[in-house]
């Protein structure tokens, strides 16, 4: 990597004051912008074989079908033991706890979210959005750097 070499640009503030600031002189691609996530080992190990499945299987982009290839990776990963019946997204939750046994984390935040864990997300007219959050990322019908921009309901996991 060429070294950087730093200019300040000067100017004063609102009371006066003359201040200084680095100017940015070159475009760094790699930056991350958000951590990684982190590996909560008190969840299901086979989570994160789901979200490695997920990832294996996930296109560049949306097919809309985000569920569905949510409910292959679980089943194929062997976390749950029968298809979910549910059609839509955001009534995965519902389903993950109810019958499969999984909880919901005390999570707000999807970058917060462990390897592994299942994120719902709601929408009033649509099917909401269902990802599985891997280390550098989330993964349902497509790999994405960041999460859906609707509305989480929650964030699930299995012990």
């Amino acid at each position: 990597m060429r070294p950087i070499h730093s200019s300040k640009f000067v100017y004063r503030d609102v009371s006066g004051t003359q201040e200084t600031a680095e100017v940015v002189t070159t475009y760094q691609p790699d930056k991350i912008v958000r951590p990684y996530a982190r590996v909560d080992r008190r969840i299901n190990p086979g989570l994160m074989r789901a979200a490695t499945i997920a990832q294996e299987r996930a296109r560049a982009h949306s097919r809309s079908m985000c569920w569905h290839y949510v409910k292959e990776a679980l089943l194929a990963a062997g976390v749950i033991d029968s298809r979910p019946k549910t059609e839509y997204a955001k009534e995965a939750a519902a389903e993950l706890v109810n019958v499969y046994g999984f909880k919901k984390l005390a999570v707000r935040d999807p970058y917060a979210a462990p390897v592994g864990s299942v994120l719902v997300y709601g929408s009033r007219r649509a099917a909401g959005h269902v990802e599985i959050r891997t280390r550098d990322g989330f993964v349902s019908d497509f790999r994405s750097k960041t999460p859906s921009r609707r509305p989480l309901l929650g964030v699930y996991a299995k012990s």
